[in-house]
C-alpha cells in the first residue's frame, strides 16, 4: 500500500465497445485528478488487454487536451475478459497478474470505463482486494442503478437524424421502411430515438411483436390515406416465436453444469442468435406480403457509436469523470459513478455487475409512444 504522504497514482482504461464520451470522461477524470488533487494519472492501452500485459503511459495536461470533442478512445479498447483471457494455451484467469501489475506499478487505484461487461470485470478485481471505480459507458443504456450512461444521447441523436432522413423516402416511394438500431437486450436507444423520429411502429427485446399487429398496424394508416410506415426495430427484437426460442436457448446456457454441457448449450444459443441475425430483413419480407407494400431495411450499425458526443453526453462524461476523482481522494472504492437526478452517486459494484436494465412494460416513455399512436408490435 502506498504511504499516506505519497502522491496517489491512478491507472484509466477503457472497455468494451467504443462510445460517444469516452474521451471526455477520461478529461473529466485526469484533469480534476491531477488540477484538483496532485495525482499521477497512467492510462492502460487497449483496456483488459494492456491491464494484463501492463501497457501504460502517462496522462498529463498535454495527453489530456484537446479531447473533451473526440470521439472513440485515446487509450484504444478491447472486449477481453479478465478471468478469461485468450492466450494461445486458451482461455486464463489473469486476475493474479493484474494484481501483481497493481502493486509493481505502485497504483492506489483503477478507473474503469465501460459498460455491463467491464463492470463484471471491475468486480473480480474489487474481489482481489484491489481498489476499483467504474464509470458507466454505452450507448445501449441498459446498465443497471443509473439513469443513464455516456454514449447514450449521442447515439440517440444519430439514430433520430437517421429515421427523419428516411422518412423523405419512403413517402416519396410509397414503400415501408425499417430502420434497425443498435439493441441486443435493452431497447432505450430505439425507443428514443423511434419517439424522437417519429417512428410509426416501434419494435423492441422487450416487447415480442407479431407480424399480424405489425401488418395491421401498417394496412390502419393505408386506410387513413397514409402511403408508407416508418419501423424503427431494434437489432435484438423479435417474433413471439423466435423470442421463445431465443428465450429456451438462453435458459440451456444458465441450467448448463458440466464443461461440455456449457459448450454445447452455448454453440446452440449462437446457433439461433445467427439463424435470427437478419431478423429484420425476414421482417421486410413479412410485411411485403401482408401489406402489398414494398419494404426496405436500413442498418444504421456502428455508426451509432463514432463521431463526436453530444453537449449531453460531454456534461454527463465530465461530471461523472469529475466525481470519480472526489472519490478516489475519499477513498470511497468498489462503486460505480451513477447518474442520479442532476447528481454523481457511488453505487455498490455488486448492485451493478451482471444486471441489465431493460425497459418496463409501464415505462412512461411506452405509454407517450402509445398515446401518440404508435404501433410497437404486439
Amino acid at each position: 500500500m502506498a504511504a499516506k504522504n505519497k502522491q496517489k497514482k491512478i491507472g484509466i482504461l477503457t472497455a468494451g465497445g467504443d462510445s460517444p464520451g469516452l474521451n471526455a470522461a477520461i478529461r473529466g477524470f485526469g484533469k480534476t485528478a491531477a488540477g484538483h488533487y496532485h495525482m499521477e494519472l497512467v492510462g492502460f492501452r487497449d483496456g483488459i488487454t494492456g491491464l494484463v500485459e501492463n501497457r501504460f503511459e502517462a496522462l498529463d495536461g498535454r495527453a489530456l487536451s484537446g479531447i473533451l470533442t473526440v470521439g472513440g478512445t485515446i487509450l484504444g479498447t478491447s472486449r477481453d475478459k479478465v478471468h478469461k483471457f485468450p492466450t494461445a494455451d486458451g482461455p486464463v484467469d489473469m486476475v493474479p497478474q493484474v494484481v501483481q501489475n497493481y502493486e509493481k506499478d505502485g497504483l492506489d487505484a483503477i478507473i474503469m470505463l465501460g459498460g455491463g461487461g467491464t463492470a463484471k470485470n471491475a468486480m473480480r478485481l474489487v474481489d482481489a482486494g484491489l481498489n476499483v471505480i467504474h464509470l458507466p459507458k454505452t450507448i445501449d443504456n441498459d446498465i443497471a442503478e443509473t439513469d443513464t450512461t455516456f454514449g447514450f444521447a449521442t447515439a440517440m441523436e444519430v439514430a433520430t437524424d437517421a429515421l427523419d432522413r428516411v422518412h423523405s423516402t419512403a413517402h416519396s416511394h410509397h414503400r415501408i421502411i425499417l430502420t434497425e438500431i443498435m439493441g441486443h437486450r435493452a431497447g432505450w436507444l430505439t425507443l428514443g430515438a423511434g419517439i424522437a423520429g417519429g417512428a410509426d411502429i416501434i419494435l423492441i427485446p422487450e416487447i415480442p411483436y407479431t407480424v399480424n399487429s405489425v401488418a395491421a398496424t401498417i394496412r390502419e394508416r393505408t386506410k387513413r390515406g397514409s402511403t408508407f410506415s416508418v419501423v424503427a426495430v431494434a437489432e435484438g427484437a423479435r417474433d413471439v416465436d423466435d423470442m421463445a426460442d431465443y428465450e429456451a436457448a438462453r435458459l440451456l446456457v444458465k441450467a448448463a453444469k458440466t464443461p461440455e454441457q456449457q459448450r454445447a448449450a452455448r454453440a446452440h444459443l449462437r446457433n439461433v442468435t445467427d439463424t435470427q441475425r437478419e431478423h429484420s430483413f425476414k421482417l421486410a419480407r413479412e410485411l411485403e406480403a401482408a401489406t402489398g407494400l414494398e419494404a426496405r431495411v436500413t442498418i444504421l450499425g456502428y455508426v451509432q457509436r463514432g463521431g463526436s458526443p453530444a453537449a449531453a453526453d460531454r456534461v454527463l462524461a465530465t461530471r461523472l469523470g469529475a466525481a470519480a476523482a472526489d472519490l478516489v481522494a475519499q477513498g470511497h472504492f468498489g462503486v460505480m459513478v451513477a447518474a442520479k437526478g442532476d447528481e454523481a452517486v457511488p453505487v455498490p459494484l455488486e448492485d451493478v455487475a451482471g444486471k441489465t436494465k431493460l425497459v418496463p412494460p409501464d415505462h412512461a416513455w411506452i405509454a407517450a409512444a402509445r398515446k401518440v399512436g404508435t404501433g410497437l408490435g404486439d
